[in-house]
């Protein structure tokens, strides 16, 4: 998928606001930044314990040969 070029990003702002109208532009923006953030800080947070639990998991490990429980 093609990147827009300057043209549609002007004629797509034309339409958003005949849509949306001026008075509604900031709220509309104001939303879109709060669910990027919102998006971001979820993400992060996903990798923070993703990378969390798999350090942990490294550190519960034995080493091979250590603490065999078996008997001969």
């Amino acid at each position: 998928m093609p990147i827009p070029g300057p043209a549609e990003l002007i004629l797509l702002l034309v339409i958003v606001l005949i849509l949306f109208g001026p008075g509604k532009l900031p709220d509309i923006g104001s939303a879109v930044g709060k669910g990027i953030r919102e998006f971001r800080k979820a993400s992060t947070e996903l990798e923070d314990s993703v990378r969390g639990d798999s350090k942990r998991s490294t550190k519960d490990e034995k080493p091979v040969g250590e603490g065999s429980d078996r008997t001969h």
